[in-house]
């Protein structure tokens, strides 16, 4: 009986085998071979379950996941969530299958945990509401799913994750939602993201982590995260700013898939299903007057996807209604109608690419010929025509129209502005048109300041106080049309400058108020913004040098704060303007930097550093016509010679020192300004691209760089600059790219790192320590700072200076004798200064200057030496011996500094070879180091007891004894040799002293630098010598 039970169960087995074989080819054999299994499921229900998963084993052994395994898999997942006729037990087999599989995803065969959480995934996901599973069965289903979770397989971790998605939506399995969000920003692999973002359901707390992930490394889970918005959050669900940032990073994204999902999304989701396909009413959902670069994306590219459809009468003459009968010759009156700010962005966004493709196909007709160029003039033309209808019928149409938005009031400034913007579209060829729009802009350059009175009664500007209109890109806007009307050459400065007449009258006389002050500022910012050169200013109302000393300096010391901001601003847009900058005006700015209120003097540093690096700091300096004597010395980055806010001269301070001065000086009391700034963070950022561009204005400041680039070091490893999150940003892009721009760069990099490291460890150079703990977290900051230099400088160059650096890496004979041209930019001119700076040190060193010696020791040993530096590696390996006597109680320092000595002793080509004095002294001068080579120097063997450092076997050397003359021995008088050849034994007291000095010699940390010919086989015979001895010494 059992065994026609095992027969049948083996054919039941084979049956089933065939038919999964069957369903591998194709898709579209899984209905009929599905009935088929069904049958013999009902056939055979006691037996069908163990054949089945027996004749699926093979399944679980196959790692590759090709079409066919994927076939197979799918079909299995239908079946078993399949019931076939009445009295079929698929529940029975569902739950007995379910079993099967949790038993196979605890397997250690990592094919069969993940074939396993393949199939449970898949069963999951297409199980049926009304298949009756125990309560029991899914508690243990979800238990090993989220075990699975963890592990160490990719593969499996996203096919368990897959299978609790469908559980997470359940309120009673708050544990996965727990889990997945756990697991999300500790996930290391792209694909297990993805599921976890796909798995993700819709609610507040997992809108932050979906959020997230639109900036996730891997395209496939950004592209999920936006999949995912578009299908579980409407957009009216999502706050005004999270609909700007989705659609800033999606229109923005660097991958084309991505960005294509987030167009979806916005064309399906939001534009068709909320907004009915009206872009406008999606403007409405961004509040385009904070998001406005975010509207203009999304019309933008709506216009190229062509979704933007224009009706008949759609145009801005909509806005513009006749308002009575025009007489003869006169002007016709209108009534406006206010428009919204939506309208505003999307009309000018619209008129904009309808001009830019009309000048775009019409150059392509120009350059093409035929009918395609016949097709170009076309399309040009019917952009033309479309953009004709559109915009006002005529200039004094749009001039009445902007105007009654301007009267509106503040809430329809920006509708205003983009109404300015779109009259750069506007024909002003004619002269009437340019009369009319010249009137109209002569009132906006007249129009006062807007303010207001605060609680106290005190009045206030609206804005930021030195732009037309208080706001830049009004000014701008502004500047733009004025420059559009006034395109003739000098015509814009002549109009611009005839206003700076009238404003400045008042100012000149000394009767205008702070608010005249204010206005008469903000027109000559803008001009001066504007325009290219004082050519262009010569000859009209106003003089520039008249501007310069009538206005600006005066400006600069008036009583008022914000007339002192807004005059130091001119001026520093007044100083980009000359070809030298004058020694008023650098005395000025200077003069506001050191003892103005901290607003100005934030003003003046931004200015300061601007024409640093327009003009460069030696022609600033050279403008003062002072003494310009550095107060900065080669080693010191601390600066405590000028005090702000006092009436101490400051002229004779270099540019650069000042502003060093300037970036340690304490600015409690400074308040933040636009843009988040801090003066640490403007001086910051202006002195690191001082050192970027400082191949352009080489001079006697470059001798200085290595300190500023130290401070700047400093600054970023500070502990106690955690405010200045913006400025450390700022210097984490620019060490990235300063030293591989230039050898000169490398050369400033490696001779700042000593003075980096005296400044930032404690207990050396009179730098403070403190307790333990800081003491210990200062050392790791240092060693950091150490790191962190040292991969700057083996970073490698650009094209343009790695050339030149290959060419001098030739190897070249003359080089053994002399330094090569890039010793200073190179590790070798690093390992130098670094080993001068640890021999440097006496025997007799405190706790602090044990702990930086060895840190300094444990970077040199990085530092690798190239073989065409012979020069450098006989110099190196003479300073080794006495800076490794420094850290001789460091056992394993030592070590690595012995096996640093054999590696300069194998590439040194001629090890006999010393070098002399005036090569060594010749490389040091080039690095500009001074230090003593002959103190205590171990160039050669230091003199023992014995007639020679090594001897030779004890046969040999009583050979050579009888061979010696008597005054060879005399030469040796403390020798522990005896001064007779030795037959027999030796005394005790000459035994003793030779284990003495040998026991001595063991204990006493040497590496030479330079050994004789023939050095291993003598120091084989030297052991053995010693070995000897101690033999006999023994027998005795």
């Amino acid at each position: 009986m059992a065994i026609g039970q095992l027969e049948g169960h083996r054919k039941l087995s084979a049956k089933i085998a065939a038919i999964l074989q069957e369903v591998r080819s194709s898709n579209a054999t899984h209905r009929r071979k599905l009935k088929e299994i069904l049958a013999l499921r009902l056939s055979s229900p006691a037996e069908f379950c163990g054949a089945f998963c027996q004749a699926l084993v093979p399944l679980f052994n196959f790692q590759r996941r090709n079409s066919s395994s994927q076939r197979t898999i799918k079909f299995v997942s239908t079946f078993a969530c399949s019931s076939g006729e009445k009295g079929d037990s698929a529940d029975e087999f569902l739950e007995n299958f379910l079993s099967f599989l949790l038993l196979a995803a605890t397997a250690a065969n990592k094919t069969a945990r993940f074939r396993a959480c393949q199939i449970v995934s898949e069963i999951i996901m297409r199980l049926p509401d009304d298949m009756e599973v125990s309560s029991e069965l899914w508690d243990e289903v979800i238990e090993c799913m989220k075990i699975r979770a963890g592990d160490k397989i990719p593969t499996v971790r996203t096919f368990a994750i897959r299978s609790l998605a469908r559980f997470a939506n359940d309120s009673e399995n708050r544990d996965i939602l727990e889990l997945f969000l756990e697991k999300l920003p500790l996930e290391q692999n792209g694909d297990v993201r993805k599921i976890l973002v796909l798995s993700l359901p819709p609610s507040s707390e997992t809108f932050s982590m979906i959020i997230d992930c639109t900036l996730d490394v891997n395209e496939s889970a950004r592209k999920a995260a936006y999949c995912v918005l578009a299908s579980k959050f409407s957009l009216q669900s999502l706050s005004i700013k999270l609909r700007a940032t989705i659609l800033q990073r999606g229109l923005a994204e660097r991958s084309a898939a991505v960005a294509k999902e987030c167009f979806r999304m916005m064309k399906d989701e939001w534009l068709e299903k909320c907004c009915n396909g009206n872009p406008i009413a999606l403007l409405k959902f961004l509040d385009v007057e904070t998001y406005e670069s975010v509207g203009e994306t999304v019309v933008s590219t709506l216009l190229k996807a062509g979704l933007v459809k224009l009706q008949d009468g759609q145009t801005l003459r909509e806005f513009i209604a006749p308002g009575g009968d025009s007489a003869e010759g006169g002007n016709c009156s209108h009534s406006i109608e206010l428009m919204d700010a939506e309208v505003a962005v999307f009309w000018r966004v619209v008129c904009r690419h309808l001009n830019i493709e009309a000048h775009k196909k019409g150059s392509d007709a120009a350059m093409t010929m035929g009918t395609e160029s016949t097709v170009y003039a076309e399309e040009a033309s019917h952009n033309n025509d479309l953009l004709d209808r559109i915009l006002p019928a005529s200039v004094s149409d749009y001039v009445e129209l902007v105007n009654d938005h301007i009267v509106a009031g503040p809430n329809y400034r920006f509708v205003s502005r983009q109404l300015l913007l779109l009259g750069m579209m506007l024909d002003f060829s004619d002269v009437s048109n340019r009369k009319v729009a010249s009137v109209f802009l002569q009132d906006l350059l007249h129009k006062a300041l807007d303010h207001e009175l605060d609680e106290s009664g005190n009045e206030v500007i609206i804005g930021d106080g030195f732009n037309l209109g208080g706001e830049k890109n009004w000014a701008a806007a502004v500047a733009e049309l004025c420059k559009k009307v006034h395109a003739a050459a000098g015509e814009f400065e002549e109009v611009v400058l005839n206003v700076v007449e009238e404003l400045a009258q008042p100012c000149r006389e000394r009767t205008a108020d702070w608010k005249q002050w204010l206005h008469c500022l903000a027109v000559v910012g803008l001009l001066l913004e504007n325009t290219t050169s004082f050519r262009h200013m010569q000859g009209y109302a106003i003089d520039p040098t008249e501007i310069l000393h009538s206005l600006l300096l005066p400006g600069a010391k008036h009583s008022n704060l914000d007339v002192q901001r807004a005059s130091v601003r001119c001026l520093g847009l007044f100083g980009l303007l000359e070809r030298k900058p004058s020694e008023d005006l650098g005395k000025q700015l200077r003069c506001s930097f050191v003892k103005g209120p901290s607003t100005v003097s934030i003003m003046a540093a931004k200015a300061l550093l601007d024409l640093a690096i327009w003009h460069g700091p030696d022609e600033m300096d050279k403008a003062m016509n002072c003494n310009l004597s550095s107060d900065i010395h080669d080693d010191d980055i601390s600066f405590t010679l000028l005090e702000f806010g006092d009436a101490r001269e400051d002229s004779n301070f270099e540019l650069l020192d000042l502003l060093c001065v300037g970036l340690e000086h304490d600015w409690d009391d400074l308040e933040e300004v636009e843009d988040h700034q801090s003066i640490q963070d403007v001086l910051g950022e202006g002195l690191a691209k001082i050192l970027l561009l400082s191949n352009k204005f080489p001079g006697s400041h470059t001798s200085k760089h290595h300190l500023i680039l130290a401070k700047l070091i400093r600054l970023y490893f500070s502990s106690d600059n955690e405010e200045f999150q913006r400025l450390k940003q700022c210097l984490s892009v620019f060490f990235e790219h300063y030293p591989s721009l230039s050898i000169n760069h490398k050369k400033c990099l490696s001779k700042a790192f000593m003075p980096v490291m005296r400044s930032l460890w404690p207990g050396i150079s009179g730098n403070a320590a403190g307790s333990t703990m800081m003491v210990s977290n200062m050392r790791k900051i240092a060693f950091q700072a150490s790191r962190f230099m040292l991969q700057m400088i083996q970073a490698p160059l650009l094209a343009k200076d790695s050339t030149i650096t290959e060419e001098n890496k030739s190897e070249n004979p003359g080089v053994e004798t002399c330094p090569s041209l890039d010793l200073k930019s190179e590790e070798e001119g690093l390992a130098v200064r670094i080993a001068v700076e640890v021999a440097s040190f006496n025997a007799k060193k405190t706790a602090a200057e044990k702990s930086y010696v060895a840190a300094l020791c444990k970077i040199l040993v990085l530092l690798q030496f190239r073989v065409s530096e012979q020069g450098v590696i006989k110099l190196m390996r003479r300073i080794l011996s006495r800076a490794s006597a420094a850290v001789a109680a460091e056992k394993d320092l030592t070590k690595e500094l012995m096996h640093m000595a054999e590696r300069l002793k194998a590439i040194d080509r001629n090890p006999v070879e010393q070098l002399s004095s005036e090569q060594a002294t010749q490389i040091l001068e080039k690095l500009e180091l001074t230090f003593n080579l002959e103190k205590d120097d171990s160039m050669e063997a230091a003199p023992t007891p014995a007639p020679q450092s090594i001897q030779p076997r004890p046969t040999r050397r009583r050979a050579r004894a009888h061979q010696d003359s008597s005054s060879d021995d005399e030469a040796s008088p403390t020798s522990v040799v005896p001064n007779t050849p030795v037959i027999g034994t030796r005394s005790q007291r000459a035994s003793k002293t030779a284990a003495m000095t040998k026991m001595a010699a063991k204990t006493t940390v040497k590496i030479d630098e330079y050994d004789d010919a023939g050095s291993e086989g003598d120091e084989d015979e030297a052991l053995a010598e010693v070995t000897t001895e101690d033999d006999s010494e023994a027998s005795v």
